[in-house]
């Protein structure tokens, strides 16, 4: 018979007084609780019932047994819990992302998951470095690379075109390049995680590669949009997150017929077998959401 069931037929019991308080509140009949005592004490080994025409009393082993019968209802009531919503995305999610994407899009669709996914809570942890997903308990990597590695699993969001953006003050006293070739005599701030000291520019069919350098380069892309925001140079930015100071006038596009290479945006992890049900909630909607963010 059904232990979980028996345990909260013993415990009524006790409450009640009686099998029959038992199987009313339980909604069975009294010969079916008073089968389940009997399969208790079958199981136990033991009387745990002293029974009267007038009361009833637990034994000695039925006041261990009954303590027992507690935490039996306890976890079976905990498992129905879990099953219950087993099907709808919960529990904590770590993620990663560059702190660039996190400030100019990802917190922004991380409030409409919220309110999508009420149950999922997100731990964002904001680096630029790829980090190690095991070692530092990562469920789910955003990342803007077209160089992935092999050993994760990949699924393309979106993409992250960009372009060369230098403030007007900064054009204005050194001068606006004509061509790739004029880069080398400007100031060019440098992004350490992607592309250093050379950058790739395709026009249509043709594409080169330049040297390029200046008085400032930084691993951290906040940071080198606001070098490029204070008149310090010529940099390479995301356009996402450069074209609203286009807009505001505070930024210009440098050399706008030549392109750096498209990137990707990708959502990392470790396995699909052990993928949580709260991560491909997250992915599938960055997935929606991202392309055209």
């Amino acid at each position: 018979m059904d232990r979980i069931v028996a345990a909260k037929v013993l415990l009524k019991t006790i409450e009640r007084g009686s099998a029959s308080g038992a199987a009313e509140e339980l909604g069975m009949s009294r010969a079916m609780a008073s089968r389940y005592i009997a399969s208790m004490e079958d199981w136990s080994g033991t009387r745990l019932l002293h029974r009267t025409t007038r009361q009833l009393s637990l034994t000695s082993a039925g006041e261990r047994v009954l303590e027992l019968c507690k935490e039996i209802v306890r976890v079976g009531d905990a498992v129905t819990e879990v099953a219950k919503h087993a099907d709808t995305p919960h529990g904590l999610l770590r993620v990663t992302a560059p702190g660039i994407l996190a400030e100019a899009q990802l917190v922004l669709l991380l409030s409409e998951f919220a309110d999508a996914y009420p149950r999922i809570k997100v731990d964002l942890q904001i680096s630029d470095r790829a980090v190690d997903l095991v070692q530092d308990r990562i469920d789910v990597a955003i990342r803007i690379a077209n160089h992935l590695d092999p050993s994760l699993i990949a699924k393309r969001l979106g993409q992250c075109p960009s372009r060369l953006y230098a403030s007007p003050r900064y054009l204005e006293e050194f001068g606006t390049p004509s061509g790739p070739e004029d880069l080398d005599d400007h100031r060019c701030l440098t992004y350490t995680r992607l592309g250093g000291a050379e950058w790739s520019l395709k026009n249509f069919e043709t594409q080169v590669v330049v040297a390029v350098g200046g008085a400032f380069q930084t691993n951290d892309a906040i940071a080198l949009r606001r070098a490029t925001l204070s008149g310090l140079g010529i940099a390479m930015l995301p356009c996402f997150a450069a074209d609203q100071e286009v807009d505001a006038g505070r930024l210009a596009v440098v050399l706008p017929e030549w392109e750096p290479n498209t990137l990707g945006i990708y959502a990392l992890y470790v396995s699909r077998r052990h993928l949580p049900m709260a991560a491909r909630a997250l992915i599938d909607f960055l997935a929606a959401r991202l392309p055209d963010a």
